[in-house]
């Protein structure tokens, strides 16, 4: 598989697991630090295997991990898919900026133009 494609299937994976909003709380939960999945499942009206499906959606994408402490599987973020997805955003972001660049500066012409087509007529009077 060649770089663009694995980029673009984990990019495809990232944005799958955050179109949930589920899941994008539990994203939002673990930037405070990790948790487990007792902990995720609290403020959920959901069983914690609801929860444990969601977060094998972000392990698959790489957004979290899990690690091993005793009994216990506590989760935590991982930056990098995150930082992938930003980047490719980053793209249209600046495209977009450049656009309303162009957009102010044809209307900046046009106010003035405007101006002193309005500035020549109150002169004729």
């Amino acid at each position: 598989m060649g770089y663009a494609m694995a980029t673009s299937d984990r990019l495809d994976a990232t944005f799958a697991a955050l179109a949930d909003p589920t899941r994008r709380a539990i994203l939002a939960r673990l930037c405070s630090g990790e948790a487990s999945v007792l902990e995720l499942s609290e403020p959920f009206a959901m069983t914690q295997p609801a929860i444990s499906k969601h977060l094998k959606v972000l392990e698959r994408a790489g957004l979290i991990s899990r690690g091993r402490d005793a009994q216990r599987r506590p989760c935590r973020i991982e930056a990098q898919p995150l930082g992938e997805a930003n980047d490719w955003l980053e793209t249209y972001r600046q495209l977009w900026e450049g656009n309303f660049r162009k957009l102010d500066a044809v209307l900046h012409e046009l106010k003035s133009s405007s101006g002193k087509r309005t500035a020549g007529k109150r002169k004729r009077r």
